[in-house]
């Protein structure tokens, strides 16, 4: 999915969805050695950039989403929206999708 949008801050996602962007793996080992791209595994890391207002219960009440904007989540390696601004990929997952929130 190709979007027009200028800058992702633009972007201000509806009900109970998250807009995250996944986190590089280090291309670099602890002893200085660079590793090629096909040796670097994918992390399912994820930062939250924007959180939706939440979804709505069955009696038409809001429910807040379970994470904010700057929390680092686990996300599924597969699923999501992607969205796409210049050369930077983001993704949409509705809040019952994420796998947890990490806390440091």
């Amino acid at each position: 999915m190709s979007t027009a949008l200028k800058s992702i801050k633009s972007l201000a996602p509806l009900l109970d969805r998250v807009l995250v962007q996944r986190i590089k793996a280090d291309t670099k080992t602890a002893s200085g050695i660079f590793l090629p791209e096909s040796a670097v595994k994918e992390l399912n890391e994820a930062k939250v950039l924007a959180v939706g207002p939440g979804g709505l219960d069955k009696e038409g009440k809001r429910v807040q989403c379970s994470v904010k904007a700057g929390d680092k989540v686990l996300i599924p390696q597969y699923g999501g929206s992607p969205v796409k601004v210049g050369d930077a990929e983001y993704a949409l997952f509705r809040d019952y999708e994420l796998l947890a929130k990490i806390n440091e």
